[in-house]
């Protein structure tokens, strides 16, 4: 049986790895990603698309089956606002942390605005939406 303390350092050495990876692929560069938004540069896009071939094989693998019994209402306008925010940011919700830790200040302001918007999100989803928490962590 496993123990907290080797689960969390498995966790804390598996970020380290995944932060470092991704911080040395231009992940955490502004540039880069408005690259591969506008097209110009495909690399981190077939990185993406590696990152997926990757998690297929070892899903088919491990024989993971995980069939949703209905999609969630706010999967969908979730996912439009997080490309959105991600575009105009430059960094998904973990891409600021490693801008941060690279000394990219600004990039605080994204933390902010990812904590404004995930308390907005609750707070419209629970008022007006109606939505169930599901899986989401709402």
């Amino acid at each position: 049986m496993r123990t907290r303390g080797a689960i969390l350092l498995a966790n804390i050495i598996t970020g380290l790895l995944l932060g470092y990876t991704v911080s040395n692929i231009g992940f955490g560069d502004y540039a880069q990603l408005n690259r591969m938004f506008t097209f110009q540069d495909p690399r981190m896009l077939l990185s993406f698309a590696g990152a997926v071939v990757v998690i297929v094989c070892a899903f088919a693998l491990l024989r993971v089956r995980r069939t949703p019994e209905r999609i969630h209402a706010g999967v969908v306008p979730g996912a439009v606002l997080f490309g959105t925010g991600w575009a105009i940011s430059g960094g998904c919700p973990a891409i600021p942390i490693i801008q941060v830790a690279g000394g990219y200040l600004p990039a605080l302001v994204t933390i902010a605005g990812v904590v404004v918007g995930m308390r907005l999100c609750r707070w419209v989803s629970t008022r007006y939406l109606n939505l169930d928490r599901g899986s989401c962590g709402l």
